[in-house]
């Protein structure tokens, strides 16, 4: 069996974009591409704004002179976060291994090994070739002094987003490289170390430069990565037992989504988001321009979470940041409160080159405090809204859809009008049965946290919300999209079917049934990626087991080889390395085939996977201050509390069936029982 965490091939897609990306928190490039992008670095005005193209020195290729088809391998190493270029010639074979560095995240990093073969003496020569210049259509770059052995260019952004706004500042150190390397004659083997450091000052870009010259000369740059690479991927791991490809999907969403987060306690640059297509990708014109839309708190946002608060915890400070400008999209409105933009950038203004999305998309501000709500259920977090802002942004929102919403006299009840739902085949539609539900709910969370926090509670935030109208077809017993939604009519990605998942939104089997069997045909099978997921959690609910693999099994055509990098549509259009798809995909594994749902009070679990899955398990489950490892069979569920956080202290668990067992869950003890519903919580004792 080969391993399914590498992906490797003896030939590159022939489309560059297919290539694998290489990011961390702050830059992102991907392999050979001439171009690298830094967090929160946009050029160009409102719906002109666009991640800022930086020349990229790691665009470089190995190339053996007089050989015309050298044995080649290229290798994505998810493990180590590393890819790996290797020709092999005759008596020697020559390697390169390029990575943005995990922890250290203002440095990427490549080296080149020539290792002779056999016993002869003669000098070994490689070329290298680039397309690499110092110059960017999007920056104004200046060149400046060298520094150990690099060189230097620094500029700012051309276009501020907002008239009289900031333009950020980019500093840039790399080692040169050289046309060609030789091996001498005399040496075995030899490796050269090309560093690229860039930081929002000069001072922090020679800093990182430093540090990484200094790890080079102990040898142990590369391990300082790998290390802190398989750190982070055993503590967030979704181990399954089943088939290939199904692993290695799994390795793969892993990968790019969890390149894109900061590193455990890293400071000293603010995160700004995650955009569909990733760091890697956004470049003017492409992937969305690099924008941050509900992919990241619905989609990408939950898997986070689960795994590793304190990043999903980084998201949400970068909405919070953004709260002015959200204001600002209300004010210009009409509205009260906050309303994020269907598209952000680094201000939370709208930045959507198309006004309509801006304009009537405006469930995006339900989704950005769903992923508060989740955060709160999974942490109690107080900290976070009653000092860091979180609060404000809480209050903004529900201030929001208490003014976008209109008292019908005939209904008696709530309308919110004229938007567009997550289905964007419609628009101008009134009472979006989604958009509606997420507006409760963001209304029944800001009230609940007010009690908290020993806040006054607005009478009106649960008033509207429990009058505030979700279509639903008492006849046929399902939910219209909206308000006159003909069954059958065609359907763009995944709408009504969210209510179930991740809504929760009240209904009996019998309607979550009904809400699957309508949508899934109409659903338009060159649709965005992430929608099977969503049909798969909820065949999953009902124990629709084979239902819900003939769903996910559509994601298998979004997926490219070589290198596993998802296409958002089917025939190849859209953005790549689409990590919402990918979102979407590992939710359908961490909440699909567990029954992992979190709520107010307790973390639920009903697991249910297909006869071609022997075991999954999931090690580095976040719950209330603790890590747990959770290992599901078809007979048993094991679980173990690994780590327990002291500051503040940890709430003690124990797990609870349905059945009405109850076991405590002490650290470093392992407890098994029956595989059957259950929940997590809080123990009393």
């Amino acid at each position: 069996e080969p391993d399914p965490a590498v992906f490797a091939a003896t030939a590159l897609p022939t489309d560059p974009r297919l290539l694998p990306t290489l990011t961390n928190a702050y830059l992102g490039t991907r392999v050979f591409h001439h171009v690298l992008h830094v967090s929160g670095v946009y050029s160009g005005a409102a719906g002109d704004t666009h991640r800022a193209d930086v020349p990229s020195p790691l665009s470089v290729r190995v190339a053996v002179p007089g050989t015309d088809s050298p044995a080649e391998t290229f290798a994505l190493d998810t493990r180590t976060g590393t890819f790996s270029h290797t020709i092999q010639s005759r008596g020697y074979v020559a390697t390169q291994q390029l990575y943005a560095h995990h922890s250290l995240v203002h440095l990427m990093a490549f080296s080149i090994t020539i290792r002779r073969l056999d016993g002869s003496t003669q000098p070994i020569t490689i070329q290298l070739q680039t397309p690499f210049v110092p110059q960017s259509q999007d920056l104004e770059l200046t060149p400046g002094p060298d520094f150990q052995g690099a060189h230097y260019i620094y500029g700012q952004t051309l276009v501020p987003e907002v008239e009289g706004g900031p333009r950020p500042t980019v500093h840039m150190l790399w080692t040169p490289v050289p046309p060609s390397l030789t091996l001498g004659g005399e040496e075995q083997e030899r490796s050269w170390e090309f560093l690229t450091a860039v930081a929002e000052s000069q001072e922090e870009a020679e800093r990182s430069y430093s540090e990484g010259l200094s790890l080079l000369a102990a040898g142990s740059l590369h391990c300082s990565h790998t290390r802190s690479w398989a750190a982070l991927r055993r503590s967030c791991s979704l181990e399954l037992h089943g088939p290939l490809a199904m692993q290695q999907a799994i390795h793969g969403c892993l990968y790019y989504l969890l390149s894109a987060i900061p590193p455990p306690g890293c400071s000293g640059f603010l995160f700004h988001g995650i955009s569909p297509g990733g760091l890697s990708n956004g470049t003017r014109g492409e992937d969305y321009w690099g924008h941050i839309f509900w992919d990241q708190d619905t989609w990408m946002f939950p898997n986070i979470l689960v795994f590793y608060p304190e990043a999903a915890r980084a998201i949400l400070a970068y909405r919070i940041r953004t709260l002015e400008g959200a204001r600002h999209n209300a004010r210009e409105q009409g509205y009260k409160g906050a309303k994020f933009p269907w598209e952000s950038a680094a201000t939370g203004r709208e930045v959507c080159p198309e006004e309509i999305y801006g304009a009537q998309e405006i469930h995006i501000t339900g989704d950005v405090l769903m992923a508060f709500e989740q955060y709160y259920c999974t942490t109690q977090d107080q900290k976070l809204f009653q000092e860091d802002g979180g609060w404000e942004l809480v209050e903004a929102v529900a201030q929001y859809w208490c003014s976008r919403m209109v008292w019908s006299e005939d209904e008696q009840l709530y309308h919110i009008r004229g938007v567009m739902p997550p289905d964007e085949y419609h628009c101008h539609v009134d009472n979006s049965a989604y958009t509606n539900a997420v507006a409760r709910r963001s209304l029944n969370f800001a009230a609940q946290l007010a009690r908290d926090l020993l806040l006054l509670v607005p009478e009106e935030w649960e008033g509207r919300a429990s009058k505030l109208k979700v279509p639903f077809d008492a006849e046929r017993k399902y939910h219209p999209e909206y308000d006159g939604y003909s069954p059958g009519e065609p359907v763009k990605q995944a709408d009504v079917v969210l209510l179930g998942f991740p809504l929760m939104h009240p209904m009996s089997p019998e309607v979550r049934r009904n809400d699957l069997e309508m949508y899934e045909p109409v659903t338009d099978l060159a649709g965005p990626a992430m929608t099977w997921s969503m049909f798969a959690v909820g065949w999953l609910e009902l124990k629709e087991v084979q239902r819900a693999q003939s769903q996910l099994h559509k994601c298998f055509s979004n997926i490219t080889e070589p290198f596993k990098v998802w296409v958002e549509n089917s025939d190849g259009t859209g953005a790549v390395n689409f990590l919402t798809g990918m979102g979407g995909f590992l939710q359908a594994i961490l909440f699909g085939y567990t029954g992992f749902r979190i709520t107010r009070s307790a973390f639920h679990f009903n697991p249910a996977f297909p006869h071609n899955t022997t075991k999954l398990r999931v090690s580095g489950v976040s719950y209330l201050g603790n890590k747990l490892d959770v290992t599901i069979t078809m007979e048993e569920i094991r679980m173990e509390v690994t780590e327990t956080c002291q500051d503040p202290p940890a709430s003690p668990l124990e797990a609870v069936l349905e059945s009405g067992q109850c076991f405590p869950l002490w650290e470093g003890q392992s407890v098994s029982f029956p595989t059957e519903p259950g929940w997590i919580q809080r123990s009393p004792t």
